[in-house]
């Protein structure tokens, strides 16, 4: 790494950019001394942007990875700022041919045995990283590149933004939507139920290099076909619920109007990378000794429909707007919750929005201005109506469990703790404390509350709680 300008080997082009990656924007440089041409990464200089540029460089030097040539450590004062940063400048060599998926979408006469010949050269990438022992984490088309126009130019992986060494205790669930496997979202669930204390933080949920596979399948399933295998059906989200439930339980199809024509050994392939159990999903060495890839002078020459979709601003296209639309949210770590002040509102629809933005009911009448507080009987009939609302109206996570369900439950607890007639109820519906120890019948929990609530407004009864 140099410590001295890089303006003394190189002229940038501050006011163009190449692209934007995870950490920072891509821009044009030349070499002074052979005019040569690069392009230039510039990070902040944080851990993490470190650790982007040293496992990077690591994996260069590969003729399927984006080449890194120079790194410098100089301060730099981009126009808005009030004084120079300490920025990592990371020289790479310039990908003129653009992203891959947009040569495909360009191609006339796409076929079965060319998408091969660049799944092999993809995989030969990530082969690179996982024989040093790094999961790349964003394996994705906006993140492979063509060196240049020509018809045999070679694919390379870049953007190394999410990498990191896999000691078989990799736990931050980053990733982009529709590339994620089921273990990183899996990952999230762990984490999202550790930080609401609803699990040990010392059962900790790893995962390993393999995500790279699953978002492997992904990427060729979209090649062959040109659209994802998990989408989202709302327009305005790019990733949900039920699409995360659909990648954790591995549900896709193969579509006949596009499918049909495509063999029997990619469909395998495909099938082999999408398997949600990450111990038996193929591992790279498997993918490039599978027979698909094997005897690809012999797959059929039949054009597929891929080129066109991924044209269609209604299929994929519109997959890769969304990612734009979002990339900040996407692509940064997920941040912890913070509760902001809220008015006293009170119906179904704040209710279950409350409950799926996990938000702890517990605390969050302690922001709101004085004049907002509810009474402890008010807050504590809120929390009852939370936990009808999760009943009617359940958030469908992708576990099926009852976690959030019994953390609404905790909160309405502490917040009625002196209601016996609630705790009568509970324990008839096998309620412990902190989770219920049979499966509760979602319906009559929901029938009863809502009993309980309509009795705090009159003299109580007996006659509310019966189950």
């Amino acid at each position: 790494m140099e410590n001295y300008s890089i303006l003394e080997d190189y002229s940038v082009n501050w006011s163009q950019k190449l692209g934007t990656g995870i950490n920072g924007p891509v821009r044009p440089c030349t070499k002074l001394s052979t005019g040569e041409r690069f392009a230039l990464k510039v990070l902040l200089d944080k851990p993490k942007s470190q650790t982007e540029v040293n496992l990077h460089v690591q994996c260069s030097g590969h003729a399927n990875i984006v080449t890194v040539y120079d790194v410098y450590a100089n301060d730099v004062q981009f126009p808005g700022e009030e004084y120079p940063r300490p920025r990592l400048l990371m020289v790479m060599e310039l990908m003129d041919g653009g992203e891959l998926f947009d040569r495909i979408s360009q191609k006339r006469g796409f076929t079965e045995k060319q998408a091969a010949m660049y799944a092999r050269q993809i995989a030969f990438g990530i082969q690179r990283c996982h024989m040093l022992n790094i999961a790349h984490r964003d394996i994705k088309p906006e993140n492979l590149l063509l060196k240049d126009n020509s018809e045999d130019s070679p694919v390379k992986l870049t953007d190394f933004g999410f990498a990191k060494v896999d000691d078989g205790n990799l736990v931050t669930p980053h990733y982009t939507p529709y590339y994620v496997s089921p273990q990183v979202l899996e990952a999230q669930r762990q984490q999202r139920r550790e930080q609401r204390g609803i699990i040990p933080t010392t059962t900790q949920y790893t995962y390993d290099k393999s995500c790279d596979m699953w978002s492997l399948g992904v990427v060729l399933y979209i090649m062959m076909c040109g659209y994802p295998p998990f989408y989202s059906e709302t327009p305005s989200k790019t990733i949900t619920k039920d699409m995360k439930r659909r990648i954790m339980a591995g549900e896709y199809e193969f579509p006949s109007d596009e499918w049909n024509i495509i063999s029997r050994q990619a469909k395998d392939i495909i099938k082999g990378l999408l398997c949600v159990v990450a111990s038996e999903r193929m591992n790279i060495e498997e993918f490039l000794s599978h027979p698909w890839l094997q005897l690809s002078t012999t797959l059929p020459n039949m054009q597929l429909h891929s080129p066109s979709l991924l044209l269609d601003k209604n299929s994929f296209e519109a997959a890769k707007e969304a990612h734009s639309r979002h990339l900040t949210e996407l692509r940064l770590p997920e941040t912890k919750l913070t509760l902001k002040p809220l008015a006293i509102v009170d119906n179904p629809i704040m209710r279950k929005r409350r409950i799926q933005n996990n938000e702890s009911l517990d605390n969050r009448h302690l922001v709101e201005p004085p004049e907002k507080r509810r009474t402890k009987n008010e807050l504590g009939i809120t929390c009852l109506r939370d936990v009808i609302a999760h009943c009617i109206l359940p958030p469908r996570d992708e576990s099926g469990d009852d976690s959030r369900l019994c953390l609404s439950v905790q909160i309405a607890c502490q917040n009625n703790n002196d209601d016996q007639l609630l705790q009568r109820l509970l324990h008839r519906l096998h309620w412990n404390g902190e989770i219920f120890t049979q499966k509760v019948d979602r319906s009559k929990l929901a029938e009863a509350l809502a009993k309980l609530v309509e009795s705090r407004t009159r003299p109580p009864s007996e006659e509310y709680l019966k189950t």
